[in-house]
């Protein structure tokens, strides 16, 4: 009764969590609108004690991180859809879900009054917020700029000499960094991406279109990555990673219309093992964890063969990096296929948007939500470590972007007005970053009797189990989840939802 009580406690200090105000544009759910004054909150929401467990919904219906606490039965609802999950077969380790700290991110930003900016920070990093913990950097510009430029746009300085951060860093990236780390209870691992080299380096001359790196710049180019790490080392945002290109086949088309550099494999690995790999370790940066590829699953795992074969290169690497815009005709197979084949690396989404068509924002499409948690399970179930999530924040037009290559983000700034939007697709990553923290492990789980019903299952650090579920369907379900024991949870998901369960 003791244990009960102090459980009742926790739930009615976890329903004082703030309230969505939502708002409709022209799509099928609401977005919920934050300002300089409020922004709904989940709060902190206890881990259920024995004998009870709790459930977290967001649903297109208008649900935003609704929590209820139920207690378990001991036989299934009759008709039910029965999700299982087999406590003792487990895979990876999670490392975490986050997003980019973009030029365009900081800038949108930077647009905001000061209680504006902080509500959103906090909304992405607080203890209150969904608490990404995994981010990523461009190394210098991309697309998401309002300029090409690199770090050293001086022609011929092969000595790096004139080598410096931009102002994009210096007034919007490493700012918004270092407030992040303050407002977050765990450290955020960062990870630094190039786009393009400084365009003197290239075969082309242009930081776009088809363009290789000169071979006499291998070694430059390899001092440079140092300079970026010390230099945001020194500012105070610590490195956890690196990855060695963003997509380096891009790099080989003609029409490739924003910054990049074409790779081929053969290349990549004589690089990394003749140049980055010794430059790094020579300037103690090797516990810097090294990525490869930073593309698409078409690519796997062709591409990364002649690099992890190769013992000198595969001596400096740690992982694969994955984008998701080929998902939906290549299938999950070349992750299983990939991780069977170099057991000792990592698999890590670092790259995900929506609106990749040039569509720019849906104000609350739904849909674009669904997309989102359906690759965060779909790829937690075949060996990725995380989820990344490309842009934090973009304006009304999905921008800015130098290139006109305008997409989506789960948080929509409106300036005018000083508020800013919180999509579906926001509450789709908290579903995961809020609760399947760095450590977890991915457990194996099977959905029987819907094909509009998803899952993925993960054993807590410190014991809980919690089971993320897709409803992608228009009608109601019965849930019953079952793990062998003698009891049973029995829940409804409701029709296109996203929930969150947690169990002792």
């Amino acid at each position: 009764m003791i244990l009960y009580f102090l459980f009742l406690l926790a739930s009615s200090s976890a329903q004082a969590a703030t309230d969505c105000i939502p708002r409709q544009f022209d799509h099928d759910s609401v977005v919920c609108v934050c300002n300089a004054t409020y922004c709904d909150e989940l709060g902190p929401v206890p881990w259920p004690v024995p004998g009870d467990y709790s459930i977290i919904t967001s649903s297109r219906d208008g649900l935003r991180f609704h929590v209820e606490y139920k207690v378990p039965e001991i036989q299934a609802t009759p008709d039910a859809i029965v999700v299982q999950v087999n406590h003792s077969y487990t895979r990876q380790a999670i490392m975490g879900f986050g997003g980019a700290f973009t030029d365009s991110t900081g800038m949108n930003i930077a647009t905001l009054s000061s209680g504006a900016q902080e509500n959103l920070l906090r909304a992405y990093f607080a203890p209150e917020g969904i608490e990404y913990n995994l981010c990523r950097i461009p190394i210098a510009g991309s697309d998401f700029s309002v300029r090409p430029y690199s770090y050293d746009d001086v022609e011929g300085d092969v000595d790096l000499d004139n080598w410096a951060l931009a102002e994009e860093d210096l007034l919007y990236k490493l700012p918004m960094i270092l407030r992040a780390q303050e407002l977050s209870q765990n450290p955020i691992k960062l990870f630094g991406s190039p786009w393009s080299p400084p365009s003197w380096m290239k075969t082309n001359g242009k930081f776009n279109e088809s363009g290789e790196l000169l071979k006499e710049m291998w070694q430059p180019w390899a001092n440079y990555f140092v300079k970026f790490v010390e230099a945001y080392e020194a500012a105070g945002a610590t490195l956890w990673g690196l990855t060695t290109q963003n997509e380096p086949l891009s790099g080989f088309d003609d029409s490739w219309a924003w910054n990049t550099c074409g790779w081929t494999a053969a290349d990549m690995r004589d690089w990394i093992k003749g140049n980055l790999g010794p430059t790094l370790e020579a300037a103690g940066m090797r516990r810097l964890k090294l990525m490869v590829d930073d593309y698409t699953r078409d690519t796997l795992p062709w591409y990364i063969m002649p690099m992890m074969n190769d013992a000198n290169s595969s001596l400096y690497i740690d992982g694969t990096a994955v984008h998701w815009y080929s998902d939906n005709w290549v299938g999950p197979w070349v992750m299983d296929e990939t991780q069977s084949l170099y057991l000792d690396k990592f698999l890590l989404y670092t790259e995900s948007c929506a609106g990749f068509d040039h569509t720019g924002p849906y104000l609350g499409n739904w849909q674009r939500g669904e997309d989102y948690l359906h690759s965060i399970l779909e790829n937690s179930n075949h060996h990725s470590t995380g989820w990344v999530d490309w842009n934090m924040a973009l304006d009304m037009i999905g921008g800015p972007n130098w290139a006109f290559n305008f997409v989506d983000s789960p948080i929509i700034i409106n300036a005018e007005m000083d508020e800013f939007y919180k999509q579906p697709m926001f509450y789709a990553m908290g579903h995961f970053s809020k609760f399947v923290v760095e450590g977890a492990l991915v457990a194996d789980s099977s959905v029987v009797g819907s094909e509009a019903l998803e899952s993925a299952a993960f054993h807590h650090p410190s014991g809980p189990t919690i089971i993320v579920l897709l409803n992608t369907g228009e009608e109601t379900l019965n849930v019953s989840i079952t793990d062998g024991s003698e009891d049973f949870l029995n829940f409804q998901t409701p029709a296109k939802a996203f929930q969150t369960i947690l169990y002792p």
